[in-house]
């Protein structure tokens, strides 16, 4: 839960298998599911299984202290779960006065409310794996595993927290027999960094990879089912190696290091992480490397990130916080106004013109484009992501939303305000599910069925059309201004026409004066032109006028 000065945990790039004689306990059975040891193991054993029809959410208790400044701990167990898309609930154990430069206070909870806490999950949510962090007292200890022994379930995760990552001393050494004797033996997993190990072992020094197995086999010895030595603080290696072992076979995990202060947390996030993939059903293995990779992913994601005036700070769980830090983000909601001017790009008239997507967007937003698509339809997959980052990059300058039409791979990879999508696309739920509540996502729709359906599955706005016939898509059903007019009135969202509008007809389209139309969405009339910035310009200027002169009548 709780980290050590300079941790830089380990991720597995490489995963090399040595074989060991011993003949301990299988972790897995013949067909790699995950077997779990029982609490009277004499008497049963349990399974977890990916049960297809299963449809219980994942569940994960996390029995831990907490930490104020939200970098470890309690705090860090939740959102790693969450970000993982498994409930978790919480025992609090302690609470910790705690920032980046260190803790200042603990309190310890009564063994009571520990043991009230545990009663009132356990007995009533069907909790499928524990995952324990900070632990202070050895009574605590055993109300934890007289509760498991009432309340079996699945698996147990001990993170064997005993010390703060400014090294106050967090569990007292008195409970280190405790914990050999009576927590590691009812543990599926184990995961001490390297300090934890030696202090479980009597104080061994760890200094080469060969130490790590042998530490390995030495605590597997104790009863815990697997072992994972984090070796991120290994003197000897240019890497950052992790040792696993399930009393059959050492697992290595390399990685090279991630240099950040962003370290605080990293424990208790891996060991969270290992306990949510047990609870959707992983095998112990693959759990372990799917949580490391996350970690790598967040370590790389929140190096830049700056909170707090410590030695070592907190990173980001939900990949989300950069954006803020880099002023990188859109802050603004969408607003119907944003359709005014919708430019869509084209990647054939780009071609003609000689010019590149940025330098189309860049002309599009000088002369006034108020929301710009990028709709590319040739070229390679890589190429389209950088242009398209580049684009966020111009439109955020200058506070204009930028969507991806169709591809909601390249719109999340590059961090796009959103994404637009046709009748035959993926639907509007999915991708709603895919971009989360924040991302604009537009819909084109050509009749008022289309259009309500449009607002229930959560569309911000509707491209309807088209309007006027067109080039720029082959087929294209056009639904004139009546069609136009149906739509907008059965529309509860904003609309945007398009279709085939330009310099010649779009007065014609705003002065319908017909409810949700906000704005046209052009493609030719902008991009197919010599000087897209003079053609924007004339749109903006016309549009402008149509407006002034529908306020005036």
């Amino acid at each position: 839960m709780f980290t050590f000065p300079n941790f830089l945990i380990d991720y597995p790039q490489i995963c090399t298998t040595f074989s060991s004689k011993q003949t301990g306990r299988q972790g897995f059975d013949q067909f790699g599911a995950l077997t779990l040891k029982a609490i009277m193991p004499e008497e049963k054993s349990l399974t977890i299984t990916n049960d297809s029809n299963n449809k219980k959410t994942p569940h994960v208790l996390t029995v831990a202290g907490s930490d104020s400044g939200a970098g470890a701990g309690i705090q860090a167990d939740l959102k790693a779960c969450a970000a993982r898309g498994v409930y978790c609930s919480t025992v609090i154990t302690a609470v910790t006065a705690q920032n980046t430069l260190g803790v200042q206070d603990v309190s310890i909870l009564s063994e009571e409310s520990v043991a009230a806490q545990l009663k009132s999950v356990l007995s009533d949510m069907r909790v499928d794996v524990v995952k324990t962090g900070m632990l202070p007292s050895i009574t605590m200890v055993k109300i934890l595993l007289d509760s498991l022994k009432q309340y079996p379930v699945q698996a147990l995760v001990v993170d064997p927290v005993m010390v703060s990552t400014s090294g106050d001393v967090l569990a007292g050494p008195s409970i280190l027999d405790t914990f050999r004797k009576d927590l590691l033996p009812m543990a599926d997993i184990v995961t001490p960094n390297l300090k934890e190990t030696s202090a479980l072992l009597g104080g061994i020094q760890l200094e080469t990879i060969s130490d790590m197995r042998s530490a390995a086999k030495s605590l597997h010895d104790m009863g815990p089912r697997n072992v994972l030595v984090k070796g991120g603080d290994l003197p000897s290696s240019s890497d950052a190696v992790d040792i696993f072992f399930n009393g059959k076979d050492f697992y290595e995990l390399r990685s090279s290091r991630i240099q950040t202060r962003n370290t605080h947390g990293t424990g208790c996030t891996l060991a969270s992480c290992i306990a949510a993939e047990l609870a959707k059903g992983s095998s112990m293995l693959s759990a372990v490397k799917v949580a490391k990779r996350y970690v790598e992913s967040v370590l790389e994601y929140s190096k830049s990130i700056n909170i707090g005036n410590g030695a070592q700070g907190p990173f980001d769980h939900g990949l989300k916080l950069k954006r803020s830090v880099c002023n990188s983000s859109r802050m603004q909601v969408f607003e119907p106004s944003d359709l005014f001017l919708y430019a869509v790009t084209d990647s054939k008239m780009n071609k003609k013109w000689g010019r590149s997507i940025t330098d189309a967007v860049k002309a599009a937003i000088e002369g006034g484009a108020t929301i710009v698509q990028l709709r590319e339809k040739e070229g390679e997959t890589g190429e389209f992501l950088e242009s398209a980052k580049a684009c966020v990059e111009i439109c955020r300058l200058h506070n204009i939303p930028l969507l991806i039409n169709d591809r909601v791979d390249i719109a999340l990879a590059c961090d796009a305000d959103g994404v637009h999508v046709g009748q035959s696309d993926m639907p509007v739920a999915t991708v709603r599910a895919l971009v989360g509540p924040d991302k604009i996502i537009g819909v084109s729709c050509k009749t008022p069925e289309q259009a309500l359906k449009a607002w229930g599955d959560g569309a911000d706005y509707i491209g309807s059309g088209g309007v006027f016939p067109t080039n720029t898509k082959a087929n294209n059903r056009t639904i004139g201004l009546d069609g136009l007019r149906d739509v907008c009135l059965a529309s509860k969202i904003p609309v945007v026409a398009i279709g085939g509008i330009n310099l010649g007809n779009a007065k014609e389209v705003m002065e319908l004066g017909v409810v949700n139309l906000e704005g046209v969405a052009v493609v030719s009339a902008v991009f197919d032109r010599e000087c897209v910035a003079e053609e924007t310009r004339k749109l903006h200027d016309l549009l402008k006028e149509s407006v002034v002169e529908k306020v005036m009548v």
